[in-house]
């Protein structure tokens, strides 16, 4: 970060900050510190990408942190009175001096935030500057400035230049632009992320079905095989062991040469070809099925990717394609549908008429169901154990409904019931009542 930034930060804290609240870390690198009456700034200390923020909504912690710096950050700030907030020794560093009471005496300690380039930490130090604690340790064999537990804390050396001095008319603006710009340029590059890994899924798809052989040639095929094994049979009387080949007139009348497996007899080849030729017209039945559940799979992506590029956040593009979890791949492939979890509720989507079906066979009385309003969509499914499930989860499915049900945004009209009152017709077809209906704009 650039120095007059920090120093308009220092002048504006100084100015509006008495206490800390509430302090911690919600990021490997990044603390949240709410000053008096829930005004929170968010300190980036990511080395060569460092930043203060501020945001409208709260952050929430990726995971919990109780490493041993966690636990003095905690000890040593929460609920303190701020002594003083400071540009330490004129450089990029803030200092934040608090005073809190224990139930044996009163405790000095100082937050040392450094925006220093490569040294850039966050140290916490006793009154006489010893390190209690830091986020980064450094030993003797990394750095000639070493950072440890129970030593003092060396000066970093200062820079020989004299530092350039802007105004910032609005701190507070320039803080939440700042993460503002963070946010957006974040977004772009985990959207491109997430959509290169589902377009890499689609074009193996595309290909997978390219080579689906057709239907036509199958039948083609298990005919040939059914003529030869019935021209063998015919004359089987007439081929001596070892023979390789035999003339016959196929069944137009045309004189043909008919080869010979030499290591099979003549009747044992003849019925292997009978089960080739059933295998083949089996295929050519089901052919079509295979190739419309493929195509459905590939709508499916194709969806995916439009409300990928449509996603407004991080949190939205990964509750849409969230991360492999390590063993996932065998369980996704055993999965007949595609399922979302949200707010500890698992949302389940059939992509094809055949994973509606399977949805609407395998759901619970008390799961809950929706569809689009008079016309063909996706089923989905939320599974639930009580009569009634959070608006958010009921907005959040029937967003998930229109979003994979149509290829266009706008406004549509969700209905959704518990899956007691929805009754099989045929295949996925069904009739529901009573219900409920939801607008949903996407």
């Amino acid at each position: 970060m650039k120095y007059y930034l920090l120093k308009e930060i220092v002048g504006y804290l100084s100015e509006i900050a008495h206490s800390i609240k509430l302090i911690k870390r919600i990021d490997n690198n990044i603390i949240i510190i709410e000053f008096n009456n829930k005004n929170s700034l968010y300190f980036d200390l990511s080395k060569g990408n460092s930043s203060i923020f501020k945001r409208e909504v709260e952050v929430r912690a990726k995971k919990e942190f109780n490493a041993p710096f966690d636990v003095v950050l905690q000890k040593r700030f929460y609920n303190s009175k701020i002594e003083s907030i400071e540009l330490y020794n004129n450089d990029k560093i803030i200092n934040i001096k608090v005073n809190s009471s224990s139930s044996y005496k009163k405790l000095t300690t100082i937050l040392q935030l450094e925006f220093t380039g490569k040294h850039t930490n966050i140290i916490i130090l006793d009154e006489n500057r010893v390190i209690l604690e830091a986020l980064r340790h450094i030993d003797e064999f990394s750095s000639s400035r070493v950072v440890k537990v129970g030593i003092k804390l060396d000066e970093i050396s200062k820079q020989n230049f004299i530092p350039k001095i802007e105004k910032v008319d609005d701190i507070e603006e320039y803080l939440y632009k700042v993460y503002n710009d963070i946010e957006s340029k974040n977004i772009e590059n985990y959207k491109k992320q997430k959509i290169t890994q589902v377009t890499k899924k689609l074009k193996k798809l595309e290909k997978t079905i390219s080579l689906l052989p057709k239907k036509e040639e199958l039948e083609e095929e298990s005919d040939k095989l059914y003529e030869k094994a019935n021209l063998i049979l015919g004359s089987i009387h007439l081929i001596k062991p070892y023979q390789k080949s035999f003339i016959t007139y196929n069944y137009e009348g045309k004189e043909i040469e008919i080869s010979l497996n030499q290591e099979m007899s003549a009747s044992t080849y003849s019925n292997d070809l009978f089960k080739k030729a059933k295998r083949a017209k089996h295929k050519a039945l089901n052919i079509k099925i295979e190739k419309d559940n493929l195509e459905e799979k590939l709508e499916f992506l194709k969806r995916m990717v439009h409300n990928l590029k449509s996603a407004n956040s991080i949190d939205e593009m990964e509750f849409l394609y969230p991360k492999k979890q390590k063993n996932q791949t065998k369980t996704k492939k055993s999965q007949q549908y595609e399922s979302f979890f949200f707010e500890g509720y698992k949302i389940m989507l059939g992509t094809s008429e055949r994973e509606n079906i399977y949805l609407l066979k395998n759901s619970k009385a008390s799961d809950f169901w929706f569809h689009l309003k008079d016309r063909p969509s996706s089923h989905v499914i939320v599974q639930n154990s009580k009569k009634t499930i959070p608006d958010r989860v009921i907005e959040k499915a029937a967003s998930i409904c229109a979003k994979f049900s149509s290829d266009y945004g706008g406004n549509y009209e969700v209905d959704y019931t518990q899956r007691r009152n929805v009754k099989i017709q045929s295949g996925a077809n069904v009739l529901y009542n009573p219900y409920t209906t939801i607008g949903i704009k996407i």
